[in-house]
């Protein structure tokens, strides 16, 4: 039989009760933005000023496809944790609740119509 202390199972678990995964997360995911976006960045500039067709043939090529939906799932997962840890933070009761749900379902139907605008124009 194991005997575990009330101390002993909180230790590493913070306030949530979810340790530091929202932290480690927040970090990776900055560090993958840090390298993404300036990419992304680099891939748009050079469309822009193109005709209709040019910008379509540069999204329909593989890698910025793929870096374009890479930098929008990052980013909005980002944001979807960075979000519910703000709302964690400042809300109380049912409205937390509904707030956080509110932001999930944004973060995925945000991820879910790029991605589909990006396939749309890849297919």
């Amino acid at each position: 039989m194991r005997y575990l202390t009330a101390r002993k199972r909180a230790v590493g678990k913070g306030a949530a009760g979810t340790g530091t995964e929202h932290h480690w997360y927040m970090q990776v995911s900055a560090v993958a933005l840090a390298f993404l976006v300036p990419a992304f960045i680099y891939i748009v500039g050079s469309a822009i000023g193109g005709t209709q067709e040019e910008v379509l043939a540069t999204f329909a090529r593989p890698f910025p496809a793929i870096l374009t939906g890479l930098t929008l799932f990052v980013g909005v997962m980002h944001f979807n944790k960075g979000a519910q840890m703000m709302i964690e933070d400042y809300a109380r009761g049912s409205m937390r609740k509904a707030l956080i749900m509110f932001v999930i379902g944004l973060s995925y139907a945000t991820i879910a119509t790029g991605v589909f605008a990006l396939a749309k124009i890849a297919l």
